[in-house]
């Protein structure tokens, strides 16, 4: 079984993750835009492709399949989830199973509003949302919201362009300066993060992974505690169920008091799954039960608690 792993970018970690898993059964392949991506070289073989925009970029993704035979392809970047469930049907044709959640449900998790207005509507807590900064102002007066808000993008990642702001003026000169804003409550609470996989075959979640964010670094878990409370696995698995994601999301809540709001999810490994790996929790595994059409177990939970991820700098070298 071979896995092209699309976008491999920073992500060293999941490309070796990968190689170990896949020791004995196939081949790592891994692209990018950049020769400069250092996680491309972890992989048994890479390629330089263009950048996702480019209207050659799916067909590029295609070769490279049928090149290299591959049986499955993941993408470890948000902006690119779309495009490959947009084109599943080609990937599929070729005989290349796409490990993304359908169009609909990628869509749904890159706009921030349209997520609130789900959520709002189908009785989740989540943090106010607003696209339109007078019905804002109309709750900033009414006392129901209040400084500080965060503003940005309606679609975006990796936490760019993303700006706390505490007064009427820095909200008027950011949507003055910038289109296709939102203005979201201030969520003052435990930081959480879940690895989550679910089956494509059942279509119900199989593993969680919690782990309580104790310092954040660039929109990612710089440091970590695993933790573990089946009301929040209840909660995941309620929802992640109803909207119809598959394979491995990751995902943002705040514990504010007793109840659990849900920020954002990604459909796709996080930044912090290396903790997740390092407990017990392997997706890559659960990846090829997928692949080979065999249903996976129920293993919720089944990790320690108290177990600490530290993130820290390493370098790669090479000569061009």
């Amino acid at each position: 079984m071979n896995i092209l792993i699309a976008s491999a970018g920073t992500r060293n970690k999941v490309v070796q993750y990968f190689k170990r898993e896949f020791k004995d059964l196939g081949s790592v392949v891994a692209t990018d835009a950049s020769e400069l991506a250092p996680a491309i070289y972890d992989a048994d073989k890479y390629y330089i492709v263009p950048k996702i925009d480019d209207p050659n970029y799916i067909d590029n993704l295609l070769d490279i399949c049928k090149k290299e035979n591959i049986d499955c392809i993941l993408s470890l970047i948000d902006p690119e989830l779309s495009l490959i469930a947009k084109n599943k049907d080609k990937f599929e044709a070729i005989g290349v199973t796409p490990l993304v959640s359908s169009y609909e449900a990628t869509e749904l998790a890159f706009d921030k509003y349209e997520m609130f207005k789900y959520l709002d509507k189908h009785g989740y807590k989540a943090a106010k949302t607003y696209v339109d900064k007078e019905e804002f102002y109309k709750d900033l007066e009414k006392g129901a919201i209040s400084f500080p808000v965060f503003i940005k993008p309606v679609k975006g990642s990796a936490s760019i362009n993303i700006s706390k702001v505490t007064t009427k003026d820095e909200v008027e000169l950011l949507f003055n300066l910038y289109d296709d804003l939102i203005i979201q409550e201030f969520l003052d609470g435990q930081e959480i993060g879940a690895d989550v996989y679910i089956d494509p075959i059942s279509k119900k979640v199989v593993s969680v992974f919690t782990k309580e964010k104790i310092k954040m670094r660039a929109g990612e878990t710089d440091k970590a505690r695993s933790f573990k409370d089946e009301k929040l696995f209840v909660l995941i698995k309620k929802l992640v169920e109803e909207i119809g994601y598959t394979y491995m999301i990751d995902m943002d809540i705040f514990c504010i008091g007793n109840e659990y709001y849900i920020s954002e999810i990604n459909p796709r490994f996080g930044g912090g799954y290396p903790h997740a790996y390092e407990c017990g929790v392997n997706f890559p595994k659960l990846i090829v039960n997928s692949v080979n059409k065999t249903e996976n177990e129920n293993t919720i939970g089944q990790y320690d608690e108290n177990i600490y991820m530290m993130k820290y700098n390493e370098v790669a070298i090479r000569k061009m």
